[in-house]
Order: structure tokens, then C-alpha cells, then sequence
């Protein structure tokens, strides 16, 4: 299958892909989705074939209106409308209980609930509203792998499996959605994001924030609860003090692989010992560390020599705990501590 580059300008074109049945990753302002039509099971069966993705991972849903949300979802949770109103268009996913009939169980996972969300990019919302459908969108990655943020991610992992991708440039967030269930009793977040608690609390008042790790037989309410995710092919342990740099670069430096670093410019000015092109700048805080982690992941899986990454970690508050969501998945929870270098 040919594997087009769309632009922003071709969205009729991309819209009609959709409409036939096919795959077009499309453009939001957290990364790059891999879209089918929603309403069309045997198109959204294509999705898990191409990324390799389990089938009782849900998908979520992309909106480009309430109205939308309204047809196929219950509601009347007075929350939906206030998170709707503080957050939409953008990156929060919110789930709600379906009405009867409204998606094929190859949507939802076989739960009688669906993850919506109105994406914060005028390409895709115009997209959305061309094929006259929602449209599913997971990560438009290989599973398990980082998370595209590029056009040339989506070809990197998927040329030959879909039918396009329309190239809007870098996205903006750089994480996946924050993602809240509203059909449970007390509001819960099963995926951090940008969107934080704290900032939906203020809107709705006190929620919780989820603990649960789903078992072997068990169906995830949300994507990136139960399989592993965002892992390079290179081993990544999390350095969570900066003052540690220095001893986890002597010990990375002692090991018989080559390896590279992730950090703000503050910390890679310091690391003469590492060489240039085995550095990932990470920005100048937590906010631009989330914007580029699954850039600089996917640098070093294009740099297959290295072996091992050292990644800054960051508090978990506020946007941190999104970045440390991600990355302590990416790193099977490994962390550099200085009895290694003991």
C-alpha cells in the first residue's frame, strides 16, 4: 500500500480515505492519531492490525462536536458539560456511558463505556467534519513504541500499513490527553495529562486519581493502563536527582555499551564527556521536557548504537506527573541510583 503525505490542504482527499474504509493518521495538538471511521468496525479492526495493538485496549473517540459526544454517549452528568466548557477543544478525553447500540465492541474494548475527546487542531476538527463521522485515534505508532510528534514518526512505524498522514508539523503538547472517567460515581483520572487535576478540580470540585493496576484478564478502561508503552529500543533509566548526572554518566560510561543523555540545557552544558550527537536537549524545564520526550526517544531509536538512555526526571505535580507517567513506562520503572556506581 502506498503511504501518502498529505497537506494541510487535502483534507477533502484524506476525508474520502476515511469514508472508504481506510487509515489516515491525522494531526492534534498532543500527537499524532491514527484515525479510522468509528462507525465502521471492519475499518477499525485495520487500526489494531497496523500498530500491533491488543484488542482490549479502547479507543478513543474524535469529536468535532458535542452534538456528536450527545448521539451516541448518556450525558446528563452536569461534570461532562462544565469540563466540556473549561476544556474543549483540547486535550482532556472524557469517558461516559453509551447507549445501547451505539459503537461495535471492537470500539470500546467490549465495555459499555467510550473515551471522547474534541482535539485543539483545526486541521483535524475540519477533518472530522468533512467524513461526517467520528473517528477513532489511538497513538499512530507501532504499540509499545514512543509516541509520534512528527509526520515522520507516523511514516517511520506505519508506511505501507495506511493509507496517509496529513503533515501539520510538530504538535504542540507532546503527551497524550489527561483522561477522566466520568461513569463512575466520584470522577477518577486514569491517564494524566496537561490538563491536571488541579485544574479540573477547580471546575468540578474533588475527584480521584487513579491506583488500580488492571490484571492479565481484565479489559482497561483508558489506553496506557495495561500494556507496556513509549519504550525505545535502548534501555532508559530515569536520573531523578539532577545533582546525580555526573555519577550516572561515569557509570553509564563504564558500561560496554554506548549510551545517551535526555536533559534540560542547564544539566547537558555541564557533560563534556558526552559526545554531541549522544545528547537530546530537553528545553529549559518540565513544560518543554513533556514537549520533546517522545522526540528525543525516537531520536535515539533512529541512533541504534546506543544502548542506554540517562533521562531527567521531574517532580510529580502539576504537568511532571504526566511526564513522569510516560516516562517511568518508557523505562520499565528503572532509575539510576548511586549504589550502581558503587
Amino acid at each position: 500500500m502506498e503511504t501518502k503525505r498529505y497537506t494541510v490542504n487535502q483534507i477533502e482527499q484524506a476525508a474520502a480515505a476515511l469514508n472508504a474504509g481506510e487509515l489516515v493518521s491525522f494531526p492534534t495538538e498532543t500527537v499524532y492519531g491514527l484515525g479510522a471511521d468509528a462507525t465502521n468496525p471492519a475499518a477499525v479492526k485495520k487500526v489494531y492490525a497496523a500498530k500491533g495493538r491488543p484488542s482490549d485496549n479502547p479507543l478513543i473517540v474524535h469529536v468535532a462536536s458535542v452534538e456528536t459526544v450527545e448521539h451516541y454517549a448518556v450525558t446528563s452528568n452536569p461534570a461532562f458539560g462544565q469540563l466540556v466548557k473549561a476544556f474543549w477543544p483540547g486535550s482532556l478525553t472524557i469517558i461516559l456511558p453509551l447507549k445501547h447500540g451505539a459503537f461495535d465492541a471492537v470500539v470500546t474494548g467490549g465495555l459499555k463505556t467510550a473515551a471522547f475527546r474534541m482535539p485543539d487542531n483545526q486541521v483535524t476538527l475540519s477533518l472530522i467534519k468533512a467524513a461526517g463521522v467520528p473517528i477513532v485515534g489511538p497513538s499512530a505508532n507501532t504499540s509499545g513504541k514512543p509516541s509520534p510528534t512528527l509526520a515522520d514518526h507516523v511514516l517511520h512505524d506505519l508506511t505501507g500499513k495506511i493509507a496517509g498522514v496529513i503533515d501539520d508539523g510538530p504538535t504542540g503538547v507532546g503527551l497524550e490527553s489527561t483522561v477522566i472517567d466520568l461513569s463512575v460515581a466520584t470522577p477518577v483520572i486514569l491517564r494524566p495529562g496537561v490538563v491536571t487535576q488541579e485544574a479540573i478540580e477547580r471546575v468540578i470540585g474533588p475527584i480521584m486519581t487513579n491506583k488500580h493496576k488492571v490484571g492479565a484478564a481484565e479489559t482497561p478502561k483508558a489506553p496506557g493502563m495495561k500494556y507496556k508503552h513509549y519504550a525505545p529500543n535502548a534501555q532508559v533509566y530515569i536520573v531523578a536527582n539532577p545533582d546525580d548526572f555526573d555519577a550516572a554518566i561515569d557509570w553509564a560510561s563504564q558500561q560496554a555499551v554506548p549510551f545517551g543523555v535526555m536533559a534540560v540545557d542547564t544539566i547537558l552544558e555541564k557533560q563534556a564527556k558526552v559526545r554531541f550527537k549522544d545528547q537530546f536537549s530537553l528545553g529549559e524545564s518540565v513544560v518543554t521536557a513533556s514537549q520533546h520526550l517522545f522526540e528525543g526517544l525516537r531520536y535515539f531509536d533512529l541512533n541504534p548504537e546506543v544502548k542506554l538512555i540517562l533521562v531527567q526526571g521531574f517532580a510529580k505535580e502539576g504537568v511532571g506527573l504526566a511526564y513522569m507517567n510516560r516516562l517511568e513506562k518508557s523505562a520499565g520503572q528503572k532509575y539510576f541510583s548511586k549504589q550502581q556506581a558503587d
